[in-house]
């Protein structure tokens, strides 16, 4: 059953990345799916505002996305340790942290700067001809600077939450110091009866920051891993586990634009609270999830496995391929092809290009992680 869990979720993980790589690719080149601006419009009839005010704004719905990866590590951090109660490997995850998220950062960054350093970032030409302007038109606007990149790279992304080489490494800062806070609270308070208030403090005190989610996410694994009643009807009902379904789709697919959703089914709510929408769906469809069947056999098919198994290295690549070869290809073929034709060789060709430098990466650079851990555990285990 543990593996079976693991498969699924990790399935589910590498969905969640797609759909990331999906919103930076909709705001580069079809930023009126999110903005709603008939100028930045290019599909027949202003076909990108219905779709952006349709559900099927989930696709690229990034806020979402991003919460979705956030809660899915915050319940995947401690699993093993609620499932056998074992200090030491809790241990050892923790030591190991920095090594498994640094290499492929550092590689990336790397690639970053030399492509900012030769001028291949063509994304504000891009952006003019896309109408994307507002958004992808000032990333790596800068001088590069080797130094600042290795600072990003080894302290600034995980510490602070620097990402000025790599947009996407923001997320960094909540996976690295959010992974140390749910450590703890699983090390020194999982066995707490009143652990519960606990929580409800940290909860209390993270509200306003992006590290609620990964913290929620710990908080729903001890949940799911405590031997209530109430719990145990929950996971049982399919009737109750299909509401939650259904309610976490509606909230995860809330738009994040800030305006323009009035009249349709999210009218009601207030935009002020997108991030708890999001946040709110996305617990209730991870529930889901995790208790029926249907759901888990689905995320275990092996293309989104694969996924998975990418997902962390095509996080990081993706956007660096967007507005270097992506920017480059709509400007280079858009008069030829037409600009909706040039876009989809564009999306397939920037797809492949990101899944193959992606698998290198998890070939090559993620495994520098694990020898560095060796080492580090070969010089303490002599002391």
């Amino acid at each position: 059953m543990q593996t079976k869990k693991l498969v699924y979720l990790d399935g589910l993980k590498g969905l969640g990345c797609v759909c990331v790589f999906l919103t930076h690719y909709v705001f580069a080149f079809y930023y009126g799916m999110y903005h709603y601006e008939e100028a930045s419009c290019h599909l027949p009839g202003n076909l990108d505002i219905a779709v952006g005010k349709s559900p099927f704004n989930l696709f690229f719905n990034g806020n979402t996305a991003v919460r979705l990866f956030l809660v899915l590590s915050g319940y995947l951090l401690c699993l093993s340790f609620f499932r056998k109660r074992e200090k030491e490997k809790l241990k050892k995850s923790a030591c190991r942290r920095y090594l498994r998220l640094m290499p492929p950062v550092l590689a990336v960054n790397g690639a970053v700067w030399l492509c900012m350093s030769l001028g291949l970032y063509q994304n504000k030409a891009a952006a003019v001809l896309a109408g994307s302007e507002e958004w992808f038109a000032g990333f790596n606007a800068f001088a590069p600077s080797f130094a600042g990149m290795l600072k990003e790279s080894l302290y600034g992304c995980f510490l602070f939450g620097v990402n000025d080489y790599n947009g996407v490494v923001w997320t960094l800062q909540m996976l690295f110091l959010g992974a140390y806070l749910d450590y703890g609270l699983a090390y020194f308070v999982s066995r707490f009866r009143f652990r519960w208030l606990i929580y409800a403090g940290v909860a209390a005190l993270l509200v306003r920051t992006d590290f609620l989610s990964i913290f929620l996410g710990y908080v729903l694994c001890d949940l799911m891993h405590t031997d209530w009643a109430f719990r145990k009807k929950l996971c049982a009902s399919r009737f109750l586990n299909g509401c939650l379904l259904v309610l976490g789709l509606y909230f995860m697919c809330y738009p994040s634009a800030g305006f323009g959703y009035e009249g349709t089914v999210w009218g009601i709510l207030p935009f002020v609270f997108v991030n708890y929408y999001h946040i709110f769906g996305v617990l209730c469809f991870l529930t889901a999830v995790l208790n029926l069947e249907v759901l888990q056999q689905f995320f275990a098919w092996k293309g989104f496995l694969y996924l998975g198994r990418i997902s962390y290295s095509l996080y990081l690549i993706h956007f660096p391929v967007i507005a270097t070869f992506g920017a480059w290809f709509l400007l280079t073929f858009q008069e030829r092809f037409g600009y909706n034709r040039t876009c989809l060789l564009d999306l397939v060709l920037i797809s492949g290009i990101t899944v193959g430098l992606s698998e290198l990466s998890v070939r090559f650079v993620e495994p520098l992680g694990k020898k560095g851990e060796i080492l580090i555990e070969r010089v303490f285990g002599k002391r």
